[in-house]
């Protein structure tokens, strides 16, 4: 079974009666007029691959159903909202996310629809893995700078350098970190507030690292290597049970744009 996501990137403007037709889907399509609201939904397929083609689906197929389908429910909605002056919360947005779903079910053969997520700004997005379940997942990443040294005291000198290479350098070395931080939100967004959410993390997570020799200045990491993999487990440690009513989902930490773990819970 594969599984294969597109991003669809469309825009909307909240004041014009009409979208106008874009011709640069990779900016958006619908393209939006001056000011206008931007949306990425990934929609992730889960299926077999065709024989004679190599596809699950033609990725330009899933492009055409979510504009025909799903861009006309966003545009209604936002525009309503807009025009009322209401806020637009997490639980109305995971409903748009529910409704898109059953637009979406059955139209790309044997490929079923297997995970939407919307990101809410290039930082965060939410995401719902059926049209029916009430639970969503938010995402959220934040940034922070830390040097680490990566050397295990009972290997010779040469065998560090063998494993660790560069990384065992005795000055240490530095990285700008990203961490996403994922909860599990059942029902509706309820006890879970962006500033709070931000707040819990930076208190618990980002201020015990950030800028921080991670040998030197983290007393979890005093005793084992700071690797990705090590620091993606503290910062699950420090976060589990901190979100009120909403679980912490997973933890991923990236040291570079190539290199990021996750990690779940034991």
């Amino acid at each position: 079974m594969h599984k294969l996501a597109r991003h669809v990137r469309f825009s909307i403007t909240p004041f014009l009666a009409d979208e106008r037709r874009g011709y640069n889907s990779y900016a958006s399509e619908p393209p939006g007029e001056g000011l206008s609201i931007f949306f990425d939904l990934c929609v992730e397929l889960a299926g077999p691959v065709d024989a004679e083609t190599g596809f699950v689906v033609n990725v330009l197929d899933i492009d055409e159903k979510v504009r025909e389908f799903v861009v006309p429910i966003f545009a209604a909605s936002i525009k309503e909202d807009f025009r009322r002056g209401r806020h637009t919360p997490l639980a109305a947005i995971a409903e748009l996310l529910r409704l898109a779903w059953a637009r979406l079910a059955g139209r790309f053969g044997l490929a079923k629809v297997n995970r939407l997520s919307l990101a809410l700004n290039p930082y965060r997005k939410i995401t719902v893995e059926s049209e029916v379940s009430k639970m969503l997942y938010y995402s959220e990443k934040f940034e922070f700078a830390a040097m680490h040294r990566l050397w295990n005291e009972s290997f010779s000198d040469e065998h560090n350098r063998q494993v660790f290479g560069r990384c065992a350098n005795p000055a240490g070395h530095g990285h700008n970190y990203v961490v996403e931080v994922t909860v599990k939100i059942p029902g509706s967004e309820t006890g879970l507030r962006m500033g709070d959410f931000e707040r819990i993390v930076d208190d618990e997570f980002i201020g015990l690292v950030d800028h921080k020799n991670l040998n030197a200045d983290v007393a979890e990491l005093r005793k084992i290597n700071p690797t990705v993999e090590n620091i993606a487990a503290l910062a699950w440690e420090k976060l589990v049970g901190k979100f009120g009513e909403s679980a912490l989902q997973r933890v991923t930490v990236w040291e570079t744009d190539k290199t990021h773990c996750s990690y779940c819970g034991a």
